[in-house]
């Protein structure tokens, strides 16, 4: 049993990202640069590009390096929320009150999707979630955030 703990744990990780689970938003924080903080809200139709993906587009996107090990640190200000994005299997409840924990190391670029998969009230399927993972010699260069 101790071995299923030891596995999920990055004990000197190169970011620390910081999700708050809002109704109907997240709000997130990078910890280690000067506590940014931002909010993430769902891209309404009248805003989307083509190419968009309807309903899992956002105003601002997690920007991360690839090839660095990153701790999230989740958890919600409302109700529960689930910080959830399948394509790098992580799914980590957002509970009031409490701070939860996730890590994971990106191994390749791109843009992937994800959601609140608890249902947290009437506007629970508006919650997207998008990580932009790029190269870190490209992320070191300078602000890459679209705030």
């Amino acid at each position: 049993l101790r071995i299923l703990y030891l596995t999920d744990e990055i004990n000197d990780p190169s970011f620390t990202i910081k999700a708050i689970g809002h109704q109907w938003y997240w709000a997130y924080e990078y910890t280690d640069y000067g506590g940014l903080i931002f909010n993430s809200y769902m891209l309404p139709p009248l805003f989307l590009e083509p190419g968009d993906l309807r309903l899992l587009e956002v105003d601002n996107r997690v920007v991360l390096p690839i090839e660095a090990p990153v701790r999230m640190m989740i958890t919600s200000q409302d109700v529960l929320h689930s910080w959830t994005v399948p394509s790098l299997g992580l799914k980590t409840d957002a509970i009031p009150g409490r701070l939860n924990q996730t890590t994971f190391t990106a191994t390749r670029p791109g843009v992937y999707y994800g959601q609140c998969s608890e249902i947290c009230g009437a506007n629970h399927s508006f919650m997207p979630i998008v990580l932009e993972l790029i190269p870190l010699k490209i992320f070191e260069m300078g602000p890459v955030f679209t705030l």
